[in-house]
């Protein structure tokens, strides 16, 4: 595993820009930022972190490097392979020997709640972009840590909420055994009744053992819910559209949601299959002029028919941002304390092409809007990417949990 961790840190140095690589190179360690990415680079959720969550970090470096020529900046990339062990393995070995002032990415629940005692031990910063608990902002919250992107607690509600009082209020979950689903299906369970709505069962399916859907499929079909919601991500999402396509729960007079579904899903399943599905992200690249100029400037950079998620556009803005935050309290005091780092960037206003002006809360939590996204039907898309249309927005002062409805104390105080 830590020879992996070596190749893949290697490759990414070797292949991130002569500009950038010549700028680092010419400083002593005291005086360059050193990012660890921890990511899913090889197991089911590669799609919606992995290698396009490094090339948006990559385009964050470029660009603030150009700007502040002063700082130097380092990235490390390394496979969690979703055990949280292995993670927490990973960002000791980072912090101890390497020289890592701030972990970026994590894409998996349980490490990012492991990584909360490790980071502030050390006194690192943690900028969370794709483990998606909301109890990284309650009972976890930590001075050292940042919570990007989106939560389970924003997914739910800018779900939940906006479809019951569509009409779609009858609704049944296919749920994955693991912290984050559980969660997940709390949250949106207390959404969905809160605006009205009923739950009418759920299922649990093993993970990540899982691959045939069938029987949990007939269990939803024969609860004859309004909503059959998926809280899977990744490949385990792209097998279950299919096969819901296959059962009939993607015809009219039901909606087939994903919790957690993704451009990137979309993507892999194609219009033909996808048409219908809703779900819901607080990022599409062809939302404003802001996105798309992002969109261009990453483009050439990412396979064909490749377009980043919210995790990646987190990815992008997450680091961006903390980088400003080291310039403004200098590279010495952003090395020597995490949290005085993530303080500062709290004290920042949020300005980026990805999530436009914004905020974060003393609780750590990033506040944006968050959109409810309908797949469009293939005779409607204009071309490569062109496939949401957006069916609700929720405002980010209501997209995620007040501050008074959390459990996280230093926010309280």
């Amino acid at each position: 595993m830590l020879h992996r961790r070596t190749v893949l840190g290697a490759s990414l140095l070797a292949t991130a820009g002569a500009s950038r690589l010549v700028h680092a190179q010419s400083r002593r360690p005291e005086e360059t930022i050193r990012i660890g990415m921890l990511q899913d680079m090889s197991g089911p959720y590669r799609d919606i972190s992995g290698p396009t969550s490094v090339v948006c970090a990559r385009q964050a470096i470029r660009e603030f490097t150009a700007a502040h020529p002063d700082v130097g900046v380092e990235l490390l990339v390394a496979d969690h392979q979703n055990k949280s062990d292995v993670g927490l393995s990973i960002a000791r070995q980072w912090f101890d020997r390497d020289g890592v002032d701030m972990v970026l990415g994590v894409s998996n629940s349980a490490l990012a709640i492991a990584l909360k005692t490790v980071v502030e031990t050390k006194d690192k910063a943690h900028v969370n972009t794709s483990a998606a608990t909301s109890a990284l902002t309650s009972e976890y919250c930590s001075p050292n840590a940042i919570h990007w992107s989106y939560d389970t607690w924003c997914l739910s509600h800018a779900t939940g909420e906006p479809l019951v009082k569509q009409g779609w209020d009858s609704w049944f979950f296919i749920t994955p055994n693991y912290a984050f689903g559980q969660m997940l299906q709390g949250d949106t369970t207390h959404s969905v009744e809160g605006a009205g709505g009923k739950v009418l069962g759920g299922v649990a399916y093993p993970f990540p053992e899982t691959t045939d859907y069938s029987a949990f499929l007939l269990q939803a079909q024969a609860s004859r819910a309004k909503v059959v919601a998926f809280l899977g991500a990744g490949t385990d999402f792209v097998n279950a559209v299919k096969q819901a396509q296959e059962f009939g729960l993607m015809k009219p007079g039901r909606r087939f949601v994903g919790l957690t579904g993704y451009i990137n899903s979309v993507m892999a399943l194609g219009l033909q299959t996808a048409q219908g599905l809703t779900q819901t992200e607080t990022f599409y690249w062809d939302l404003n002029p802001r996105t798309r100029a992002f969109m261009d400037r990453v483009r050439g950079q990412l396979p064909a028919d490749t377009f980043p998620c919210h995790n990646h556009a987190g990815d992008y803005a997450g680091l961006l941002h903390y980088l400003k935050a080291v310039a403004s309290i200098g590279v010495a005091k952003a090395k020597a304390s995490g949290r005085d780092t993530v303080a500062a960037m709290k004290a920042l206003p949020t300005d980026d092409d990805c999530f436009g002006q914004g905020s974060i809360r003393k609780d750590g939590r990033k506040l944006h809007p968050t959109y409810l996204f309908e797949v469009k039907k293939p005779k409607d898309s204009r071309g490569p990417g062109d496939v949401y249309t957006v069916l609700a927005e929720t405002s980010a002062e209501k997209s995620f949990r007040p501050i008074a409805d959390g459990a996280c104390a230093m926010a309280k105080g």
